[in-house]
């Protein structure tokens, strides 16, 4: 344990993340689970990035979005799932002052440009679905580069305003932080300074990033299933509804764990459980549902997997997942 002086005060150069240390009998199963949740997560959103990349037909907004969307949820899940596994290789990890705040800052970044970004994409499916005659024009290359970059530029601005204001709180004890990474609500119990302002800008940000792409989002999917009730065919109503239901489900999952989080921040195994919906789950599935799902990229990924061993892997990968979907 590290220590610094100021003034009177001892302050803390280094945290102890304490992971999951209440379920002890767990630890190595809980370790296997998430290196594989790990492995799987990265395998499925660099496939994706790199289908994208080199399939000209799946050059169009909707797989320009869901590219951005990967790389966001490889940097997302790379910024916290080693750490996690790390604290229960040690049964908790030691963690420097700068290492933390760094993984707070690229979490607090990440999640935020999802916020926006997940709206961003079921805007663009609402005009594609309900403005057919228009999307092209709307949804040009400039208008898709601008919206991505709005997504990515907002969660910069957002924890930024988050980083000023816990860097200005004083740490003097206690070191340890009850929950898997380096959060602003177990960051908060530990600073002995007055945190009454941080904890109002918290509650504001997380408005602004939760409330209105929550609304847009279910505001585009009613319009979206209003369209759809207008299929004639049975079998493409259910096929569009097993879409936007899917999509639904993921992302009120996420809002929902995510305000639950921030807003009750009372029980700390409580907060545990509730992040894993929003930080764990949905780099996980949201390949398999926004995706891999796709009749287009299964097409792209037969064409690529005869060009190698590797795509092969991936595709063998890629079936077992679906045919695990289907059960």
């Amino acid at each position: 344990m590290e220590w610094r002086e100021k003034g009177n005060l001892t302050l803390v150069t280094e945290f102890i993340l304490l992971g999951f240390q209440d379920l002890k009998n767990l630890q190595v199963l809980l370790f296997l689970g998430f290196l594989l949740i790990y492995l799987v997560t990265m395998a499925g959103n660099l496939l994706i990035v790199v289908i994208v990349m080199t399939n000209q037909h799946l050059h169009t907004p909707m797989y320009f979005f869901l590219g951005n969307l990967s790389c966001l949820e490889i940097c997302y899940s790379s910024t916290l799932i080693p750490v996690m596994l790390d604290t229960l290789l040690r049964n908790g990890k030691p963690i420097s002052f700068s290492s933390c705040f760094l993984q707070l800052f690229f979490f607090g970044y990440c999640l935020g440009a999802e916020c926006y970004l997940l709206s961003v994409m079921s805007y663009d499916r609402y005009l594609a679905i309900c403005k057919p005659l228009h999307y092209g024009t709307i949804m040009n290359t400039k208008k898709c580069i601008q919206l991505a970059a709005v997504s990515w530029i907002s969660g910069l601005i957002g924890i930024s305003i988050i980083m000023v204001l816990m860097l200005q709180l004083t740490y003097c004890g206690p070191n340890e932080i009850d929950h898997y990474f380096c959060d602003t609500v177990p960051l908060k119990k530990l600073s002995c300074s007055d945190t009454g302002l941080v904890e109002r800008v918290n509650v504001i940000l997380l408005f602004v990033y939760t409330m209105p792409p929550f609304l847009l989002t279910c505001t585009s999917y009613v319009f979206i299933v209003t369209a759809i009730l207008r299929i004639s065919t049975t079998t493409g109503r259910q096929k569009a509804f097993s879409t936007c239901s899917s999509h639904l489900i993921v992302v009120s999952t996420y809002y929902g764990s995510l305000m639950t989080v921030y807003m009750l921040p009372n029980s700390s195994a409580l907060n545990k459980a509730f992040s894993l919906l929003y930080t764990i789950l949905p780099p996980l599935v949201n390949p398999l549902i926004y995706s891999l799902r796709n009749n287009e990229v299964k097409k792209a990924l037969r064409k690529a997997q005869s060009k190698g061993s590797a795509f092969r892997i991936f595709h063998n990968v890629l079936i077992y997942l679906v045919s695990l979907k289907h059960k």
